[in-house]
């Protein structure tokens, strides 16, 4: 396989295409318009400040139906009990700000720099990212950040500075989900913490069709506030 070099037009290679690890093509930019088309094939960016703009597409790849969803005893006891205030694209920059600082277990430093921060905050300025907010105390605690087309949500980053407020976000995100009839969360790649609330591997191909039939939906570009 080969890794491509993107050209100033907004197209990219087939996603089959790229390398065992995910990895298919380098260079390009992150406006809008080629960040929506490449989450519309089934890729994103994800690159260091010290190399240039890296897409991907693994296989398999993790996602989460929003009926697989699994409710533990415990985090359902605590949002009976209502300990956070959760709000939907109350604020995008801090929660992509914060999801930039988190400390993550077998990570040096962070993946969202600033061009990507910027970019996404744009998403959001067009009504095609949006954000769940947990607070505490009126103190922003935890939430995450995704995209969103047709009826398919890109689910990018979370956080926390609370135990639990970043799962409460995803709990609340998921209701909204189930709500307006989503076909899927895209978690993009398996964690033990993702596994464990549902979410599952699937082979590349069948993520395609899926996403093919998911972004044909009329979505919600609007805040979700």
């Amino acid at each position: 396989m080969t890794v491509f070099s993107l050209p100033e037009e907004n197209i990219f290679p087939l996603p089959e295409l790229a390398e065992e690890d995910g990895l298919l093509a380098v260079g390009g930019d992150l406006s809008p318009e080629r960040l929506i088309n490449a989450y519309a094939n089934g890729i994103f960016p994800w690159y260091s400040d010290d190399s240039p703009i890296l897409w991907w597409s693994p296989n398999p790849r993790m996602i989460l139906f929003p009926k697989e969803f699994k409710r533990n005893k415990s985090l359902s006891k605590i949002i009976q009990k209502g300990i956070f205030e959760v709000k939907f694209d109350n604020d995008f920059e801090g929660v992509i700000k914060n999801c930039a600082i988190a400390k993550r277990e077998n990570q040096d430093g962070t993946w969202l720099t600033d061009e990507m921060i910027n970019a996404y905050i744009k998403l959001y300025e067009l009504g095609f990212a949006h954000s769940v907010e947990t607070y505490f105390d009126n103190n922003l605690v935890g939430g995450l950040y995704g995209v969103s087309i047709g009826k398919a949500f890109f689910g990018e980053s979370m956080f926390h500075k609370k135990t639990d407020a970043s799962k409460v976000a995803l709990w609340h995100l998921v209701e909204k989900l189930l709500e307006w009839d989503f076909d899927f969360i895209d978690v993009q790649q398996e964690t033990k913490h993702l596994k464990s609330m549902g979410a599952n591997a699937v082979e590349r191909e069948k993520f395609l069709i899926l996403l093919e039939i998911a972004i044909k939906k009329e979505g919600n570009i609007n805040k979700w506030n």
